[in-house]
């Protein structure tokens, strides 16, 4: 497999997937809010730097949602665009590394308010499957600051595959 292989981000995503992913997230996540320690703030950042750079291939969280509960446990697929799961991982990662700096620092307390935000997200795309980065980036597109092309499924219902459930 090469670099480029490994480094490309999926599209589609299974909905699914990204959902259970986001369930690890808000674990981790609490975790790290009740450790309130760099090296599990550094862990959640770690996350969503592989995710944003290579969706499930090296995220760890990503594997185990990808490979084992998905097929095994929840055993549906839902195939969603890609390219805004990658946006709200980028906002993830942005979130969760500013959570590791601030914890770095001694700002414990904002650390976790940080982290918080993440939970708060991570939770609805979990449980509602309401992805807050993918509404961000379809409300950016539609300005015209992430340009259609990025998308073409996110604007077009027709080129969107049909879910399978």
């Amino acid at each position: 497999m090469s670099v480029r292989e490994v480094l490309t981000f999926p599209n589609p995503v299974n909905d699914y997937a990204a959902r259970t992913t986001a369930g690890l997230v808000v674990v981790l996540a609490i975790v790290a809010v009740a450790v309130n320690e760099p090296i599990v703030y550094g862990l959640l950042a770690l996350g969503f730097a592989l995710r944003v750079a290579s969706g499930p291939t090296l995220s760890p969280f990503g594997q185990l949602s990808v490979k084992f509960i998905v097929p095994k446990i929840v055993r549906k697929e839902k195939l969603v665009p890609g390219p805004p799961k990658r946006f709200a991982q980028a906002i993830g990662l942005v979130v969760s590394g500013v959570a590791f700096v601030l914890s770095l620092f001694g700002f414990g307390l904002a650390a976790q308010l940080a982290t918080g935000i993440l939970i708060a997200a991570a939770t609805l795309e979990s449980v509602f499957g309401f992805c807050l980065g993918c509404t961000i980036f379809g409300f950016l597109q539609r300005a015209g600051i992430i340009p259609e092309s990025v998308c073409e499924a996110c604007n077009n219902i027709s080129l969107r595959n049909p879910a399978a459930v």
